[in-house]
């Protein structure tokens, strides 16, 4: 068997430092309710399969080992949180006010989320880097291992960007009695976008 528990105190660590994923679950809770941001801590927890394949296939081998192939992955996620923070700047029905505009549907919130974290090009180095350091050679079946390491993974990071998503849902209906508050929540959450997606585009 794998080191569960080592691997698990590993995990949550990486999940709670600041970082695309918790920040977009944060700004979407507070932009348009609770709701919308448990869906997307559903949808960045469905993104993980997509990084728990590469590595189990040893596709996030050859991502590693070819600068191209990371320098076009990770300017594709950069652009992408970009794309959302220019248009969460321009819209205008980011926070619902007592049912005067149309938040953005569920669907897409959840899709977004999927995408932006496909698109993350160090979840996928984390899974291909720390995966075979807990698994036990000596046990045999390593396919199988980082499957359930993943599978931890997936799980906590589930609980934690839900955690935030509750809390940001009521930092969001404080907000929504105000007015004002919309479109500076708006302003505020399209500018952290684009600076996440600056960040990745920078050199390290």
């Amino acid at each position: 068997m794998p080191e569960i528990w080592l691997f698990l105190i590993a995990a949550m660590t990486l999940t709670l430092a600041p970082g695309p994923d918790n920040i977009y679950v944060l700004t979407r809770g507070i932009t348009q309710g609770r709701k919308a941001g448990l869906v997307a801590a559903a949808g960045f927890s469905s993104g993980l399969i997509f990084h728990t394949m590469l590595a189990v296939l040893g596709f996030a081998a050859l991502i590693k080992a070819s600068p191209l192939a990371y320098s076009l992955l990770r300017y594709a996620g950069a652009a992408y949180l970009i794309y959302i923070g220019v248009r969460t700047l321009r819209s205008h029905s980011a926070i619902q006010l007592q049912g005067n505009a149309e938040p953005m549907k569920l669907s897409r919130i959840y899709w977004q989320s999927v995408i932006a974290n496909m698109l993350n090009p160090k979840v996928t180095l984390f899974f291909i880097a720390f995966l075979p350091q807990f698994v036990n050679e000596s046990a045999g079946h390593i396919p199988a291992q980082m499957l359930l390491l993943a599978a931890v993974f997936i799980v906590q990071a589930l609980a934690i960007l839900s955690v935030v998503a509750l809390f940001s849902g009521m930092v969001g209906a404080f907000f929504q009695r105000k007015k004002s508050a919309a479109t500076i929540m708006n302003r505020l959450a399209g500018s952290a976008f684009i600076a996440l997606g600056i960040r990745i585009a920078l050199p390290q």
